[in-house]
């Protein structure tokens, strides 16, 4: 299996690609793949519940990036055609990094190099997506970067009040 290199910019997650911001994907950039499609899964293995899936994608026609913003569609053709599965938010697309606040979490970006096109429906869940790689996929790579969500502080005690 080819060894990918993932690149998305930022080690800490912008407010734009978070539920704090627009909530839209980021831009990566794939390198070392001579496959010629591209299957994604963004999830949080520090989520309070076991790991969090926040994107599944596939079908990404292997262009060396793949483009910031593809909308929350089950198929799409602009920016890239692609088709998405029901993250564990239960919506298709992507569902950026949305911790507790105050809690720092992992977000992993996985990209894997696929040698064809895979057969599966829009809205496919992970454990199909996972499944048709495990039969399809050339390549593989991943990449981190952290988000936390600031705590809002409390309500100050009036001037003078003794706690």
């Amino acid at each position: 299996m080819q060894n990918l290199t993932i690149e998305i910019g930022f080690d800490r997650f912008p407010p734009e690609h978070t539920c704090d911001g627009e909530d839209i994907s980021p831009a990566i950039r794939v390198r070392g793949s001579d496959a010629p499609y591209l299957a994604v899964i963004v999830d949080d293995p520090d989520a309070p519940r076991g790991t969090f899936t926040h994107w599944l994608a596939w079908n990404v026609p292997a262009t060396g990036e793949i483009p910031g913003g593809i909308p929350p569609e089950p198929r799409v053709s602009h920016p890239v055609p692609a088709v998405q599965g029901t993250n564990d938010f239960r919506r298709i697309g992507y569902g950026g990094p949305c911790p507790p606040k105050g809690a720092s979490h992992r977000f992993f970006i996985r990209v894997w190099g696929l040698g064809r096109e895979l057969d599966l429906p829009p809205g496919a869940g992970r454990s199909r997506l996972e499944g048709a790689l495990a039969a399809t996929a050339t390549g593989y790579g991943e990449t981190m970067a952290i988000y936390e969500r600031r705590k809002v502080p409390g309500p100050r005690p009036p001037a003078g009040h003794r706690t």
